[in-house]
This record gives C-alpha cells, structure tokens and sequence, in this order.
C-alpha cells in the first residue's frame, strides 16, 4: 500500500494523545520529501469556542460548527494522523494563516 503524505489544507482526524484526545487538525505545513522527517504542522480545530481573535470559524458538510485555533500550532508524526476528513476552502485557509501569524508576531 502507497504511503499517503498529507497536503497543506487538507484536514485530518489526528491522535493528539491523552489530554487533546482525536480531533480534527488542519494542516498548514507542506509536504515532507522521502528524505524528510515524516511531520506534519498543523492547528488544531475546536468546537469549545471563546471568541479569541485566534480562532476562525469553521463552517462545513459533516463538521459540528467549529473552529481552527491557531494558538493550537503543533507538529506530530504523520503516523498519528488517522484519516483524511477533506480540504480547507481557500478563504479558511487564508484567514488561519493570518491568525497563526498575528499569534506568532509575525503580521505585517
């Protein structure tokens, strides 16, 4: 079987561990070569919203409504994503990135 690598924008349902449990998880880093680490950058999506300029809703087919919070940039293993749920619009997609870099001290 063909060894999926995960995309930037794709959303995965991930195992985050103990504490965070299996969520969704977008990811915003962009795919590893052969001779790469296998990890995957993401921000991890909530539906316990509480309104931070962090967080960017996040509305869609077979969701619950919800939220990708960009104060939750993390990095795992690719061998802990567990299925690919779908893709992140383009809008989305651009807002988290404003988000993570106005967390980050990053925005222009």
């Amino acid at each position: 079987m063909a060894r999926v690598i995960p995309e930037r924008g794709e959303i995965w349902l991930a195992d985050l561990g103990r504490v965070q449990k299996v969520r969704p998880v977008l990811v915003l880093s962009i795919a590893y070569k052969d001779d790469e680490r296998a990890v995957v950058t993401f921000v991890s999506r909530t539906t316990s919203l509480r309104g931070t300029e962090y967080e960017v809703v996040h509305q869609a087919p077979r969701f619950d409504d919800g939220a990708f919070d960009a104060q939750g940039i993390n990095s795992l293993p690719d061998v802990q994503l567990i299925r690919r749920l779908g893709i992140c619009d383009a809008a989305t997609m651009f807002k988290v990135e404003a988000a993570v870099k106005l967390w980050l001290g990053l925005a222009e």
